[in-house]
């Protein structure tokens, strides 16, 4: 695979920012802690689903007091049309115990810190540091994974080194919303078995060979 030229990566985000100036997560949240929430059950999930089981859950308990006073079993009801839901819900309960704890029940703003929680791994921790807080991390997902791959903008055997080489290869000026529009790219267009070529308007930069045509 051929990596994207350097001068092409620059007009490749700004064409992504004018297509989307402000991106945010599909994910439906109102609270660092339901964001926490969310991304943890969204693992090999989709966000439409999570939504669904969130707009639920979170009426009746959205803090992590809420969440241990509701229990294992109350828990696993509400989250149950979600995959792997009865391991998420033992990882979330446990997550608030050590929020309540160890935390004051706040969500804590480091990357140590929240990789400590239990089913609380470094994509996740990514996504909060960057959607809750601010910070310009990368979150590769199997989406960001690929366009990192297909477009040769940051060609990785392992989402970490993907992740590397996106912090290294955008822009400061894009680093906040980059993990957005390549998610976005990924899910939409960029699509895993057939990429949608036609509809891409980052396609002059990409790397990809043969385009795919128009149906």
């Amino acid at each position: 695979m051929r990596r994207m030229k350097r001068q092409d990566i620059e007009p490749f985000f700004a064409t992504l920012q004018a297509a989307n100036p402000h991106p945010v997560t599909e994910l439906e949240y109102t609270s660092v802690f339901e964001l926490l929430t969310a991304v943890l059950l969204s693992a090999q999930a989709t966000d439409v689903g999570v939504n669904k089981a969130t707009r639920q859950l979170f009426p009746v308990a959205n803090t992590p007091q809420a969440l241990l006073d509701l229990g294992l079993e109350r828990l696993e009801e509400y989250i149950k049309t979600i995959g792997l839901y009865r391991t998420k819900a033992r990882n979330l309960l446990q997550t608030c115990r050590i929020l309540v704890e160890q935390h004051g029940g706040q969500v804590p703003r480091t990357r140590e810190a929240l990789e400590a929680l239990p089913g609380v791994g470094r994509k996740t921790a990514n996504v909060v540091l960057n959607v809750a807080f601010g910070q310009p991390t990368m979150a590769v997902d199997t989406h960001i994974f690929r366009v990192g791959n297909r477009t040769g903008l940051a060609p990785g055997k392992t989402p970490l080194e993907v992740e590397k080489k996106l912090l290294q290869r955008v822009p400061e000026a894009y680093r906040v919303d980059a993990h957005h529009w390549l998610i976005l790219l990924g899910r939409y267009v960029c699509q895993a078995r057939k990429p949608r070529c036609w509809e891409c308007n980052v396609v002059t930069y990409c790397k990809y060979t043969p385009k795919t045509p128009a149906p």
